[in-house]
């Protein structure tokens, strides 16, 4: 066994990580007085049990690659990347890391609960190996990512736990790390911190090396690369994620289901049905007198936002409304809706261009649209001083449980080729109270659900 220094970093593929073989064995005492014999004996008779919370697992990790780790409680994921951190050393096996690591591992970890915030700063920064000129000049971009004001110079016993994720993963997004470490890290805090995370992450992804922890597989296949399924302390699978992902989730639904998995042996190609397009969903008006209704809270539109771009366009407005033009604060999922952007021009446009998307928890994009192929025959042209309003109307699409929010941008040019004068993050936030989606990331209303029951002769 050995913890190998990034000098001796194999080169092969550019890896950055190189693990071979390694084991992780824990020495478990049934009683306290066991320790103490055990020293006394020497070796020459064992009092405890060995447990193995990691076991015979290899990989190797090339540069700028996003690896996700999946698997249940208690499969190993925390105890690997303890030892890829270098708290904890293997017990069997090789493993070699080259690159600065930041993590966020078990909340609050690395943190003196003692000391303020700051203080931890300055702490956790050096330890991460910032020198004090660093540590300074850093420093207060740290505090305005961590956002949690006066709070900052109080003890961080005192904080909450979202108030200690923002202030951990302010640290670790500026100590310019080359491969970070996320554990579950992102299953607190509220919207809009989690989206400027996930914002960060997809700017890091351009150039670190990064290492994503979750139990939300959705959120596995929409960031990584490839994926390593630990099952039991011993490495299952490893391979592109959406792959790896399908494979654990049918294994997970087979054992939660208590059945053995069925190989089919062939589908029926379903009978295809035209259906009006002003057809609605049935099940619309039983699920909308139960507990499965999908309400949708709304709130206030945002005017000190995140945003980029060239500032020829300002976003003015944003707001969801009904079908007599009445704004929206509550929606149920799969009613018709419409969101309306105004922007004002600030120079004279050609071909102006107005788009959103509507995204979850952790940043991905569920659905969005803009308005260039519907004028793309006919661009429209606006002054200085004048206002746009774009709309989009659609039926609004039933949301799992969680929070949602909307970025809205305008543009010219076209979809390929373009320049973005104004881009709003998070403009509008949106809350799903209850919801009959509890797979996936959207239910889409559906215009007919059938199921037939033949004899076999037929």
């Amino acid at each position: 066994m050995s913890f190998e220094p990034a000098s001796k970093l194999l080169d092969r593929q550019d890896s950055v990580i190189e693990a071979s073989g390694v084991g992780k064995c824990y020495q478990i005492y049934e009683r306290p007085e066991d320790r103490l014999k055990q020293m006394l004996w020497r070796g020459r008779r064992r009092y405890f049990r060995e447990f193995w919370a990691l076991r015979e697992v290899s990989f190797s990790v090339r540069r700028g690659e996003t690896v996700g780790v999946i698997g249940r409680n208690g499969s190993g994921k925390s105890t690997l990347l303890k030892m890829l951190c270098g708290t904890l050393t293997p017990t069997a096996g090789t493993l070699a890391v080259h690159g600065r690591i930041a993590a966020l591992l078990e909340l609050g970890t690395g943190f003196n609960p003692e000391f303020t915030g700051r203080e931890n700063v300055r702490l956790n920064a050096a330890i991460l190996g910032l020198n004090d000129a660093e540590i300074e000049r850093y420093l207060p971009e740290i505090l305005a990512f961590a956002d949690i004001g006066e709070f900052i110079d109080q003890p961080v016993k005192t904080y909450s736990s979202g108030m200690a994720v923002r202030l951990a993963f302010a640290v670790a997004a500026h100590v310019r790390a080359e491969i970070l470490i996320i554990d579950e890290a992102l299953a607190v805090g509220d919207v809009f911190f989690v989206q400027k995370c996930m914002r960060f992450l997809r700017k890091f992804q351009e150039s670190g090396t990064l290492f994503f922890v979750s139990h939300d597989t959705g959120a596995i296949v929409n960031l990584c690369d490839r994926v390593l399924w630990l099952d039991g302390g011993q490495m299952r699978e490893m391979g592109p994620a959406k792959e790896v992902c399908e494979h654990y989730l049918s294994i997970l639904r087979e054992s939660q289901a208590g059945v053995e998995p069925e190989t089919p042996k062939g589908k029926a190609e379903p009978a295809i049905r035209a259906l009006p397009a002003a057809a609605i969903d049935q099940r619309l008006k039983f699920l909308n007198q139960t507990p499965y209704r999908n309400d949708l809270e709304l709130f206030d539109f945002r005017r000190e936002v995140d945003g980029y771009g060239t500032g020829a366009i300002r976003i003015v407005g944003a707001e969801f409304e009904d079908e007599r033009g009445r704004a929206l604060s509550w929606i149920v999922g799969g009613e018709q809706v419409t969101l309306v952007v105004q922007a004002l021009a600030l120079v004279d446009l050609d071909g102006p261009i107005i788009g959103f998307f509507i995204k979850d928890r952790l940043g991905q994009n569920l659905f969005g649209e803009n308005t260039y192929l519907t004028y793309l025959t006919e661009p429209k042209r606006a002054a200085k001083g004048q206002r746009l309003r774009a709309y989009f109307t659609f039926r609004m699409p039933v949301l799992p449980v969680g929070d949602y929010s909307v970025d809205v941008a305008a543009a010219t040019g076209t979809q390929e080729e373009h320049v973005t004068h104004c881009w709003c993050n998070d403009v509008l936030v949106f809350k799903s109270h209850a919801s009959s989606v509890h797979q996936g990331l959207v239910g889409i209303p559906m215009l007919d659900i059938e199921l037939n029951v033949t004899s076999v002769l037929e």
